[in-house]
């Protein structure tokens, strides 16, 4: 009884109630019975189809506190907020939850909820790798829109054959292939040229058809 803090010296019922310093949680195995306690009792995780979130709620700030430091012997980096009257300890991380129910030894949970994790993960990073290479086919569809307008603004005002051989022989394939690529392009000409070649090339007819636009608006 003296050594789980349960009678004081004297003899008298004492209970020691810091999280930290109780005898009975001096083990890891005590420490991870007790985390498994609290939320059995107090906790609640979300589900994770809709977020991630973990708490157990505490009846006082202490309490919370101490729990707070329990987890992150751990390497659990929870949290605490006030809630109306309670203190709360929660942790939003994915993973640090995957870690919280493997301590507390709800391995189906754990399972569940890393499968659910991993398919939103997966999601997430398609989801990402289209939105990009749809940015990334607009960037372009509308860099050849702009090039298109400037050869013909050239050809109208100027004339191609007035043009630099170069410039006159990208600026025709660019017109008559308006949805080739860089590199479509730089195939095409004789002999070939990479992507920056063929971007400096449409850079500069871009100058020119800025510099005739000037000057039409002079």
């Amino acid at each position: 009884m003296r050594e789980t803090c349960l009678l004081d010296p004297d003899g008298n019922i004492h209970e020691c109630m810091s999280l930290i310093h109780n005898q009975l949680l001096r083990q890891n195995c005590c420490r991870r019975a007790f985390i498994r306690g609290a939320f059995l009792a107090a906790g609640s995780v979300s589900d994770p189809e809709k977020s991630y979130h973990f708490e157990i709620v505490c009846s006082s700030q202490k309490k919370a506190e101490q729990l707070q430091e329990l987890l992150m012997q751990y390497q659990i980096d929870a949290k605490t907020i006030l809630r109306k009257r309670h203190y709360v300890v929660y942790v939003k991380e994915g993973s640090q939850i995957v870690e919280l129910l493997g301590l507390m030894g709800a391995h189906v949970s754990l399972m569940q909820f890393e499968n659910v994790r991993i398919v939103k993960e997966m999601r997430n990073s398609v989801n990402r790798k289209v939105n990009c290479e749809t940015a990334n086919l607009n960037k372009t569809v509308s860099a050849a829109v702009r090039q298109v307008d400037d050869i013909r603004y050239i050809e109208h005002h100027k004339g191609l054959h007035e043009l630099p051989e170069s410039l006159e022989e990208i600026a025709r394939l660019r017109l008559e292939h308006p949805d080739a690529s860089l590199k479509e392009l730089g195939d095409m000409l004789s002999p070939q040229i990479g992507k920056s070649g063929v971007n400096h090339r449409l850079r500069k007819l871009s100058l020119i058809a800025e510099q005739l636009r000037k000057g039409e608006e002079e």
